[in-house]
């Protein structure tokens, strides 16, 4: 078993702290806010009262922390006590290019540093589930290969390029915050029109997500636009659904209809749909 420190324990850094202590690991941990470490020494955590204290003698120090500029501030407090074979692991989300300063930076400092954001929520963390991706040196990913995949259900390493999994973290949250954008209209759809939400969101039920992304969304990928749902129709149902809303609030559909009404305007109404990643595509 292994000592380890985690810096940050918010509700997901805390989750981790829990979840190494029951593997057997000695755990120590800092937060801004001091009770939120001291949450977990009914645990068996030992709470710090500084970063460099809580990295004493820790061979592992993760980072759940909110942003770069945190990141950035807390390693260099940790610095003075870091130890020649500690990693850091860090499960922040953070800006891709920032990642790659951050990485680059340390790695001519002589310091270990994986980048390792995770889909999941604390009771995920809690319980070794959900999905963790690990960018960085492959020699280090495999240093702490078989302690990472203990922490999570499903363990990618992405590859040396060490801004790849801040990316690729983005493109998972802009999918589960679009979805939730629209399930927040659906239900806007379903509150003017006297549906029960719950029987709104059954009956989505009768959509195959995973196959549009499988379908859709590769030929999206590479620049196959062919109509199957042409874009002036969907736009015509767009339309449609506004008009039940009405003066509700809406997240996502009016930002959807104002990028359609562009492209129909550019000559592009014979497309498909999925037109609306047109740019996107001619971009890569």
């Amino acid at each position: 078993m292994a000592t380890i420190a985690f810096l940050g324990t918010g509700l997901l850094g805390a989750a981790f702290a829990e979840a190494a202590v029951k593997r057997g690991d000695t755990v120590s941990a800092w937060n801004r806010s001091p009770d939120k470490a001291l949450a977990l020494v009914p645990f068996g955590v030992k709470a710090a009262a500084t970063p460099a204290e809580a990295v004493q003698g820790a061979t592992r120090v993760h980072l759940v922390l909110k942003d770069d500029a945190v990141v950035d501030d807390v390693i260099a407090s940790a610095l003075p006590k870091l130890s020649s074979n500690t990693i850091l692991i860090d499960h922040t989300t953070t800006l891709p290019v920032l990642t790659a300063v951050r990485a680059t930076r340390l790695a001519a400092q002589g310091i270990a540093y994986l980048h390792c954001p995770v889909f999941m929520g604390p009771p995920a963390a809690r319980n070794a589930q959900g999905s963790m991706m690990v960018a960085g040196p492959r020699v280090l990913f495999e240093r702490v290969q078989p302690e990472l995949a203990a922490m999570t259900t499903r363990l990618e390493y992405m590859g040396e390029r060490t801004d790849l999994a801040a990316v690729n973290k983005l493109f998972g949250n802009a999918m589960i915050i679009g979805v939730s954008a629209m399930m927040a209209d659906i239900l806007t759809l379903a509150q003017a029109s006297g549906v029960d939400p719950q029987n709104a969101v059954k009956l989505l039920g009768m959509l195959d997500l995973n196959a549009m992304v499988a379908g859709r969304g590769v030929n999206m990928a590479k620049g196959n636009f062919a109509a199957s749902f042409e874009l002036t129709m969907a736009r015509k149902d767009v339309r449609l659904m506004l008009e039940t809303a009405g003066d509700r609030p809406l997240a996502a559909l009016p930002a959807i209809a104002s990028r359609m009404d562009q492209l129909i305007a550019q000559g592009h109404g014979a497309l498909d749909a999925s037109a609306l990643g047109l740019d996107a595509v001619r971009a890569a």
